[in-house]
């Protein structure tokens, strides 16, 4: 019976040790050189470790959204005192820097935020072509970090005809049921990216790389197809225009590779023959424009392509009359008859250039040597 009493005190004794050991040791509070807070106040659980239940005791204001301060700890000490918080080890701590975290929304996010919100609505079109300035200079807005939610627009005002926008926001909020607020005033007008020129340029001028800027212009300036920056580099313009103008796909043409009243180089080409003269444009041309050139040596107005800078040239076999069949063309022939000799190069070139040559002539000067070659006379 005895032994019993002394193993049953023994058991209990082993078992009361360790929790007295427990309640023996207390974990000592430690002040911490730097913090970070979500909420607009200090509380002493911020600023130290282990501090037990004064650990939700506000102490200090938080900074401003997303600014940081600084405590000196003799200052700190004297707080925690007040607030029956004592013996807290600092070390070699000379102040606690407190940061206080934010959601920062730029310029940039209010911007896309309201152009989303309006794309493709009140007569807008897409998002990214909708430029938008605030009211009172908007900067960057900063919102409590618990502000997690995204920008959603709960209330759209647009005025198309002036141009004014006035839309709220809702952000969900990690430690509020309600969602944050927020409203946004200002101008949303549609623009389009156009060459613009950055000298005045006069017609007879080609464009060049250092003529034309990429702008972004109200769409409501730009009456028709605005031109893209590329399309625009060596083009003429159909009339004078002046420096900042935007430019329309009906403002540029071709350049003009022959003036009216310029000496031309006239190529006439068939089958098997080049020959060039010279002439004098009755008509300005872009490259592929057919335009009307005085033969120089003949007098004779031609009809021709522009080819080059101050060439035209004159496609006589696109322009030739069918061919009658062989067997016609000999039909004619009486027995004692021989074929006409065929002209040589040089006389057909010399028939080319002293006798007026149209596309008709010259396609018929062949005719004779297809006649002599593909049907010679019958004999008995």
């Amino acid at each position: 019976m005895i032994r019993t009493t002394l193993a049953t005190i023994a058991a209990l004794l082993a078992l009361a040790l360790p929790a007295r050991a427990a309640d023996d040791f207390i974990a000592t509070p430690t002040l911490r050189a730097s913090i970070t807070v979500t909420s607009d106040v200090v509380r002493v659980g911020d600023l130290i470790d282990n501090a037990g239940s004064a650990a939700l005791i506000p102490v200090y204001r938080s900074p401003d959204l997303g600014t940081t301060g600084a405590l000196p700890v003799a200052h700190v000490l004297s707080v925690l005192r007040a607030k029956q918080v004592i013996g807290v080890m600092t070390g070699d701590i000379k102040e606690v820097q407190v940061t206080r975290l934010a959601r920062t929304l730029v310029n940039k996010d209010l911007e896309t935020a309201v152009a989303s919100a309006l794309e493709r609505r009140f007569g807008l079109g897409d998002a990214a072509n909708i430029t938008v300035t605030f009211d009172r200079g908007i900067a960057d807005m900063r919102l409590d970090a618990s502000n997690t939610g995204t920008l959603q627009p709960v209330a759209t005002r647009y005025d198309g005809r002036s141009g004014r926008f006035d839309i709220a926001f809702e952000i969900n909020n990690d430690n509020n049921p309600a969602p944050t607020k927020l409203r946004l005033t200002g101008n949303a007008i549609e623009t389009v990216e156009v060459a613009v020129l950055t000298r005045d340029i006069d017609r007879t001028d080609l464009l060049k790389s250092s003529d034309v800027a990429v702008e972004r212009r109200p769409k409501a300036e730009v009456t028709g197809e605005a031109a893209s920056r590329d399309r625009t580099l060596g083009m003429q313009l159909r009339r004078p225009m002046r420096a900042g103008t935007p430019i329309r796909v009906a403002d540029i043409v071709k350049p003009d590779l022959v003036q009216r009243d310029q000496n031309v180089t006239v190529i006439y080409q068939v089958p098997g023959i080049y020959l060039t003269t010279r002439g004098k444009a009755i008509e300005s041309g872009a490259e592929g424009d057919t335009v009307s050139v005085l033969n120089l040596q003949t007098k004779r107005t031609l009809t021709g392509v522009v080819t080059g800078r101050g060439q035209v040239t004159v496609q006589g076999a696109s322009q030739a009359a069918p061919m009658p069949a062989a067997v016609e063309q000999t039909s004619s022939l009486r027995r004692d008859e021989t074929p006409a000799p065929a002209p040589t190069a040089a006389a057909l070139a010399q028939s080319l250039i002293q006798t007026p040559a149209s596309p008709a002539q010259i396609a018929q000067a062949q005719i004779p040597q297809v006649r002599a070659s593909q049907a010679p006379a019958k004999s008995e």
